[in-house]
């Protein structure tokens, strides 16, 4: 069994590290480094869901296994779409392009390091996936659903923030201004936040909650929003955008930051 699971892990970084090459050509050859986010969100979506489906002891795929998969498919296709239409009204993503001026003429091979990094820091993500769709449990159980629901959650909410977020920016009295219209309220990232949220679905899905020794391998699952919250809130999302805001608004994003929670949903202060 244990041979199994490395055998997996082995096999999601070979995959993640491939998709992620691919999305490094992309980024060189079209100069806009939006679409290393779309494809970093396809990818995930098309090896988690190869990992859920995975077969267990040659067997067809049960109703466990094709839940997950719709899952983190689900997940994949609607932030994915988001980001590339994004993508498609932007010449380059400020954050990589910083990135990219502070490396200088070694940018393209450091940038290259940087999404294979980006790949295998993913690899938690994918094999709590993998975890979450081999619980041993027969049948589909309540805490089955319950991810279920968690995701959709994650899904709708973070939809929702993306969709106020776009219509300010699309209101030409906004320019200039700082988000502070319905969740932006609560957080200055609430997309982030439930897309973190969403990534609670799998250790609910995974941890044998009635027998807690049964599974040890569905606690793996929990370092897929451990991972996501450390990535969002520490490294590749909250750091580098917030400096940009506060280039591009200065004072306004001080006093925004001042009275507004930074990740989790609070109510505004101030």
């Amino acid at each position: 069994m244990t041979v199994l699971y490395l055998e997996a892990l082995v096999a999601i970084a070979l995959a993640l590290g491939v998709l992620m090459a691919g999305a490094w050509l992309v980024q060189q050859k079209t100069g806009n480094s939006g679409w290393v986010d779309t494809i970093w969100t396809f990818s995930l979506g098309l090896t988690g869901a190869g990992a859920a489906l995975w077969p267990v002891e040659g067997a067809s795929p049960n109703a466990r296994q094709w839940l997950v998969a719709a899952l983190v498919v689900a997940w994949s296709v609607r932030l994915g779409s988001h980001i590339a239409a994004r993508t498609r009204h932007i010449t380059d993503d400020p954050r990589y392009a910083a990135f990219a001026k502070d490396w200088g003429a070694d940018a393209p091979r450091k940038m290259f390091v940087f999404l294979q990094q980006q790949a295998y820091g993913s690899v938690p993500l994918v094999f709590a996936i993998f975890v979450a769709a081999r619980a041993p449990a027969g049948g589909l159980r309540l805490q089955d659903w319950l991810g279920l629901l968690i995701l959709a959650i994650g899904i709708a909410g973070e939809g929702l923030a993306d969709s106020q977020l776009k219509a300010f920016r699309d209101n030409p009295a906004n320019k200039g201004q700082v988000c502070n219209a319905g969740l932006w309220r609560w957080s200055r990232h609430p997309n982030y936040f439930f897309q973190w949220f969403g990534w609670l679905s799998y250790p609910v899905i995974a941890i044998p909650f009635a027998d807690p020794l049964s599974y040890p391998w569905g606690y793996a699952a929990l370092l897929a929003p451990l991972f996501m919250y450390w990535i969002l809130v520490h490294v590749t999302g909250i750091p580098p955008l917030e400096e940009q805001m506060l280039k591009s608004r200065g004072e306004r994003y001080k006093a925004y930051q001042a009275r507004t929670s930074k990740f989790f949903p609070l109510p505004p202060g101030g």
